[in-house]
C-alpha cells in the first residue's frame, strides 16, 4: 500500500495544503475544480486541544469525517469516510467539474464538544499514467499484484467452467430420468387400458353366451 501511495505522489501536479481550527462536529469545507479522471490522494492529522496542558495532543475518540461532493451535480455525493485521526484517502474524479471537499471531527462517545487543529494536505493529477514510473521496486510491487489478480481471475474461470460442465451433466441426468419416468407412465397407462378393454370384450362375450344379454 506504500508503494502505491508513492506512486500516486509522484505523479501529482499540485498540492495544497491547509492548516486550521475546528470544534467538535464543525464541518469545514473547501473547493477544487478537477478535470476528468483526475486522482486526489489526501493526508490529514487532527489533534485535540488539552486544557489542562494547553497543547493539541492525539485522542484516541476522535475520528475524521470525509466528505466529497460533485457541485456540477446537484451536490451529488461521490465519497463519504470516517477515519482515524491520522490517515489518507485517495479518490479519483469522474467528470469534470468543481468538487468541495469537507472535514469534520467527531467524537466515537459522548465527550463534551472540544478544539481540533488539523493539517491536510491535497496532493492532485492525472490518474492515467500512474504506471508510468521508473522507480523498478514499485513497478515489481505493482506486477506481481496484477500476476495475482489475473491468476485468481483464472482460478475463477476454471471454477466457473467446472460448474457448468456439472450443471451440464446433471440436466442431462435429470432430462434422461424425466423421459424414462414419462416413458414407463405411458406404458402403464397403454397396458391398463388395454386390459380393461380386454375385460370389457370377454364380460360382453361371456354374458352372451350365458343369454344374459
Amino acid at each position: 500500500m506504500k508503494s502505491i501511495i508513492t506512486l500516486i505522489l509522484l505523479c501529482v501536479s499540485l498540492v495544497n495544503a491547509l492548516h486550521f481550527y475546528a470544534e467538535t462536529d464543525e464541518t469545514r469545507c473547501f473547493y477544487e475544480e478537477l478535470p476528468k479522471d483526475t486522482m486526489a490522494v489526501g493526508k490529514f492529522e487532527a489533534y485535540e486541544l488539552d486544557t489542562k496542558t494547553n497543547e493539541y495532543v492525539e485522542a484516541d475518540n476522535l475520528k475524521i469525517e470525509i466528505t466529497i461532493d460533485e457541485t456540477f451535480d446537484n451536490n451529488h455525493r461521490v465519497v463519504s469516510q470516517k477515519n482515524f485521526p491520522i490517515g489518507q484517502f485517495t479518490f479519483t474524479s469522474l467528470d469534470s467539474g468543481e468538487h468541495k471537499f469537507c472535514i469534520t471531527p467527531r467524537h466515537t462517545d459522548w465527550s463534551k464538544r472540544a478544539k481540533h487543529r488539523i493539517f491536510f494536505d491535497l496532493a492532485i493529477g492525472d490518474a492515467k499514467p500512474l504506471v508510468d514510473s521508473k522507480r523498478t521496486g514499485d513497478i515489481n510491487y505493482l506486477t506481481s499484484k496484477a500476476n495475482e489478480l489475473v491468476k485468481k481471475l483464472k482460478e475463477i474461470r476454471m471454477e466457473q467452467s467446472l460448474f457448468r460442465d456439472r450443471e451440464a451433466i446433471f440436466r442431462d441426468f435429470s432430462e434422461d430420468v424425466n423421459f424414462r419416468a414419462v416413458k414407463w407412465t405411458v406404458i402403464q397407462l397403454i397396458v391398463l387400458i388395454s386390459v380393461g378393454a380386454w375385460q370389457m370384450t370377454y364380460l360382453k362375450s361371456f354374458f352372451v353366451k350365458q343369454k344374459v344379454v
